[in-house]
């Protein structure tokens, strides 16, 4: 018999992480509770069509902060940066929440959300349905969806289903040309080549020039 061992990448332990808290959220607030919260969390903006505008489009970023780099900005209010991003040009916000390895929540998404016009893209690593239900309950305009976080074909779909289902655009998120296969067996609207290997860290700067 010969024994394989696989080391554990960055994304494994933020999975881990990550679906323990989904069961844990799920418990406080069953997946029905936050179905009928949809219900009132009134019109998504239009975040492909801001993308899709002419000239340059950006999606600005708050981040409080990262597994790399630690933590980036303290005492940050996500309502000025984002006020901030929209009368410097931006298109779009993203907001981390995930709150272990980023710090991150869904309320420095709706304080960003409420203080500016812009759609506002849910980053997080979205692994079950109940993530979907809550990022429209919490005030998303959109979701994204990492092709390395959800190897399986048939949840990838179901995923990218329930995001059109509550009405949030989803930007779908590649490192590799496998990958960009994966993708495009949901007919992405959008797709985003993050240069940022999420294993192991490690940045390739030519990346989005080769998969485009």
């Amino acid at each position: 018999m010969v024994a394989c061992l696989t080391m554990e990448t960055y994304l494994d332990r933020i999975l881990d992480r990550t679906r323990a808290r989904v069961e844990a959220s799920r418990r406080e607030r069953p997946f029905e509770e936050l179905d009928r919260e949809t219900r009132n969390a009134g019109p998504t903006r239009g975040f492909t069509e801001a993308i899709r505008s002419g000239g340059m489009s950006l999606i600005a970023e708050f981040k409080r902060r990262s597994p790399s780099k630690g933590l980036i900005r303290e005492d940050v209010d996500p309502a000025d940066v984002a006020g901030a991003y929209e009368r410097g040009g931006a298109r779009a916000l993203s907001v981390l929440t995930e709150p272990e390895f980023f710090s991150g929540s869904l309320e420095d998404l709706a304080k960003a959300r409420q203080a500016t016009a812009l759609p506002v893209l849910r980053k997080d690593f979205v692994v079950d349905l109940y993530q979907i239900v809550e990022a429209r309950a919490g005030g998303a305009d959109a979701v994204l969806l990492i092709v390395a976080a959800i190897p399986d074909p048939a949840l990838f779909a179901e995923l990218a289903d329930a995001a059109a289902h509550y009405g949030l655009a989803a930007l779908v998120e590649v490192h590799s040309e496998w990958e960009l296969d994966d993708a495009f067996e949901v007919e992405p609207g959008l797709v985003g080549v993050n240069q940022r290997d999420l294993r192991t860290f490690d940045v390739d700067e030519g990346l989005a020039i080769r998969l485009r």
